[in-house]
């Protein structure tokens, strides 16, 4: 578990260094295009059977993903890698919190609420934009938890991530296209942004499935809230991004609330749950990031 979660904020961080040159949008072209590579010939979706009730949710999947790696990577781009991630994480964390009445889960809302105000300090030199973005990407990562609870009562497996990344990746195709006509992509531009997929796809593909065979998927989905810790560390050491004393505060305070949320759930799913199906990845338990995040 800690290899997968490592190797995708290492991947995050080698594509970041692919920024300069190919932007943010061809990083994440480039990591739809390996995701999809992967995926697909494991899933093998059933596409001459498949009816419109499983491709339109398919279809808005691959929208997210869109826009998720995208918002992801941008915000990246403009705020670092840790603030990005742990704004991030704020989407899952709202699923599991998501209309409940109890005063823990009220109490771990306003935790996570005031980590964030923390960890931000908003002011007038904030990148609104770049936070805003980061909130887009857990806005679109609670979408895909719960477009992937319809789908995955519809196609097995990780038939419908491996399509909607397939189809994201033909969208993507446009930016591949320009940036290979201005002579781009190549060199180590390319290669940060195949890094990026291989150790933000595949690796954790593979490390994940191994791991949900092996550890509880509720205590897969606690140990997953160390995803922001992880970033920030990453960042510190490979992109030069050293954050300040109450910045490691509020991601501390964002990463309690995730983890109590789902470790002290009341809702016990001991098998595997479609809608936390992943990958930004492979499939992990709840608070999982997903497929191409």
């Amino acid at each position: 578990m800690l290899s997968s979660a490592l190797s995708n904020q290492v991947g995050a961080a080698l594509g970041a260094h692919a920024f300069g040159v190919i932007g943010p949008a061809g990083v994440v072209a480039v990591r739809q295009v390996v995701a999809a590579a992967v995926l697909l010939p494991v899933a093998r979706p059933p596409l001459r059977r498949m009816t419109w009730s499983q491709w339109w949710p398919v279809l808005l999947l691959a929208v997210v993903f869109g826009c998720m790696n995208l918002s992801l990577y941008t915000a990246i781009d403009r705020v670092g890698l840790g603030l990005a991630v742990t704004l991030e994480f704020l989407g899952p964390l709202g699923v599991a919190l998501a209309g409940s009445r109890s005063g823990r889960d009220l109490l771990l809302a306003g935790a996570a609420a005031a980590g964030v105000y923390v960890l931000v300090l908003p002011g007038s030199s904030s990148d609104y934009l770049g936070l805003g973005l980061g909130l887009a990407a857990a806005v679109c990562w609670a979408a895909y938890i719960l477009l992937n609870r319809v789908v995955g009562a519809r196609l097995p497996g990780l038939q419908a991530p491996a399509l909607a990344a397939t189809l994201c990746a033909l969208a993507y195709l446009p930016v591949l296209v320009v940036l290979g006509g201005d002579g781009r992509l190549g060199g180590a531009p390319l290669g940060y942004a195949i890094a990026a997929g291989v150790l933000s796809s595949v690796v954790p593909y593979a490390a994940d499935l191994t791991a949900l065979r092996l550890v509880p998927p509720r205590f897969f989905g606690v140990f997953m809230s160390t995803h922001p810790v992880l970033a920030a560390l990453v960042g510190t050491v490979l992109l030069s991004q050293a954050l300040s004393g109450h910045e490691w505060a509020g991601i501390a305070v964002v990463v309690f609330a995730n983890a109590a949320a789902v470790a002290t759930s009341r809702r016990t799913r001991e098998r595997r749950r479609p809608g936390y199906e992943t990958t930004s990845t492979g499939v992990p338990a709840p608070a999982g990031p997903p497929v191409n995040s």
